[in-house]
C-alpha cells in the first residue's frame, strides 16, 4: 500500500504511523521502504532479521523517538515494500542507506542495531561510524551471505550489547553470538543470555518477560548516548 505522499509502506504498520514512510536508494540502485521515527542530532538505526519486517522494531523505535531520538527503520530488499530483486546478498548496503538517510535528516550521532541478519549488518555499518554511540546485536550470526561481521566488531570501541537465548536453533545461534562477543573490541560489552528460547525481536513480542529485555534494551540504548 501507499500513504498519503504516495511512499509503499508495508501492511503492518499502523495507519496512524504511515505518514512516516520513506524511500530510500541503496549503491546498487535497490529502492528500499523504511519508516522514520522522531527527529533530531541523535539518530538510531535498527535493522530487523530475515524473513521479518519494517515492524520488527517498531514497539522500541516508537518509545525511542517519544524520548526525543531520531529512529530509522530500515525494511531490505525483498522484505516488505521494499523491492524485490534476485539479489539478497547485500543487506549491508541496506543497512548503509539507512545510515545515509539518517545523516541527510540532521543526525549526527548514532546508535546502530539489528537482529539475526540485520545485527551483522549493523556490525558492518557501525564500524565506518567514527561517532557510533552504542551498539546492540541480537541472535546474529558472524557471517551472514557475503557480510563477515568479525574484523569488524574487533574494531568497534563504543558500549555494545550481545543478545542471545540459549534454546535458538539447539545452540547454534548462541555460538555465533558469543563468537561475535569474544572478539568485540568494546570495553564496555555485555552478554545477555535470555532464556526463552526466540530469536531476534521475538525475544521482545513472544517472550512471558519480553518487556523486561525490551526495558533493558531501552535503558542501554539511551545510556548510550550520555
Amino acid at each position: 500500500m501507499r500513504n498519503a505522499d504516495g511512499y509503499l509502506v508495508n501492511r503492518c504498520v499502523p495507519k496512524a504511523l504511515r505518514d512516516h514512510a520513506i524511500a530510500m536508494t541503496d549503491s546498487d540502485g535497490v529502492r528500499l521502504s523504511g519508516l522514520v521515527l522522531g527527529s533530531g542530532p541523535n539518530g538510531i538505526l535498527l535493522s530487523h532479521e530475515q524473513g521479518y519486517s519494517v515492524c520488527s522494531f517498531l514497539a522500541l523505535g516508537e518509545r525511542l523517538a517519544a524520548e526525543g531520538y531520531q529512529v530509522l527503520l530500515p525494511e531490505y530488499r525483498n522484505h516488505g515494500a521494499s523491492e524485490k530483486v534476485p539479489d539478497n546478498e547485500h543487506l549491508g548496503r541496506d543497512a548503509e542507506a539507512g545510515l545515509a538517510e539518517l545523516r541527510r535528516r540532521g543526525a549526527t550521532r548514532i546508535f546502530a542495531g539489528g537482529a539475526s541478519c540485520g545485527g551483522t549488518a549493523s556490525i558492518l555499518v557501525g564500524e565506518r561510524v567514527p561517532d557510533l554511540v552504542g551498539l546492540l546485536v541480537m541472535s546474529s550470526p558472524a557471517r551472514c551471505g557475503l557480510m563477515n561481521a568479525v574484523p569488524a566488531v574487533g574494531k568497534i570501541a563504543a558500549p555494545s550489547l550481545f543478545i542471545v537465548s540459549p534454546g535458538d536453533m539447539l545452540g547454534a545461534v548462541e555460538e555465533q553470538v558469543r563468537k561475535l562477543y569474544a572478539a568485540s573490541g568494546s570495553p564496555a560489552k555485555e552478554l545477555v543470555i535470555d532464556d526463552s528460547g526466540y530469536h531476534g525481536t521475538d525475544m521482545f513480542r513472544e517472550s512471558d518477560h519480553g518487556d523486561r529485555l525490551m526495558e533493558r534494551v531501552f535503558r542501554f540504548v539511551v545510556r548510550s548516548f550520555d
